[in-house]
């Protein structure tokens, strides 16, 4: 492959694709080198590193997710409708994951915990990062009365966040959705009562 660009889309994809669904640490240059076909030389020319092809390839999976859900966020005009497309998302998750191997924050925080804390600290800004857009959408929304004023907004998004989050790992370890859509009944429930 003689375009860099291209070539390192492809490392990131394949690395995105492994490190999500075999983990970060299970996964060797070995096994990345034989499902995109390229030399180890041709990865370490553009990554210097298995350590900075880990934090490039968590940021690409971010940034995958990132884009995917700001969209759909993006085109709703009001809070409720903005969480609502949150939620679909999220219950999505488990038969159309956004990336293979299901949500990249999650499998990175249970991977990375104390044991990797360059790992730890991007899944903690990928978690930082998702608690502010609902924290943002919950804040414009008592800006725009739309939101019952006196919401705590802090602690609204960590609940919602949390919730989502805990039914994808629930729902990927049962193999089933029932409990992602119990959360999601309550979370629109929860959006219905702070509903101006």
């Amino acid at each position: 492959m003689r375009n860099p660009e291209l070539t390192r889309q492809i490392i990131l994809k394949t690395s995105g694709e492994l490190f999500n669904t075999h983990g970060y640490k299970a996964t060797s240059i070995s096994n990345i080198t034989d499902a995109t076909g390229l030399t180890k030389g041709a990865i370490y020319k553009h990554f210097r590193n298995k350590d900075e092809l880990e934090k490039e390839t968590f940021m690409y999976l971010s940034d995958q997710v990132a884009s995917h859900l700001g969209e759909k966020i993006r085109a709703e005009n009001n809070a409720k409708d903005k969480l609502e497309v949150i939620f679909i998302f999220f219950d999505s998750y488990l038969t159309h994951p956004p990336v293979v191997g299901g949500c990249p924050l999650l499998n990175l925080a249970v991977e990375a915990d104390d044991a990797h804390p360059d790992l730890k600290i991007q899944a903690l800004q990928m978690m930082e990062m998702l608690r502010n857009t609902l924290y943002t959408i919950l804040k414009n929304g008592i800006r725009y009365e739309q939101i019952i004023p006196g919401t705590d907004c802090e602690q609204v998004a960590s609940v919602i966040l949390a919730s989502l989050e805990g039914g994808i790992m629930m729902g990927k370890l049962s193999g089933k959705d029932s409990d992602m859509r119990h959360i999601l009944d309550h979370l629109r429930g929860v959006v219905k009562q702070l509903t101006v």
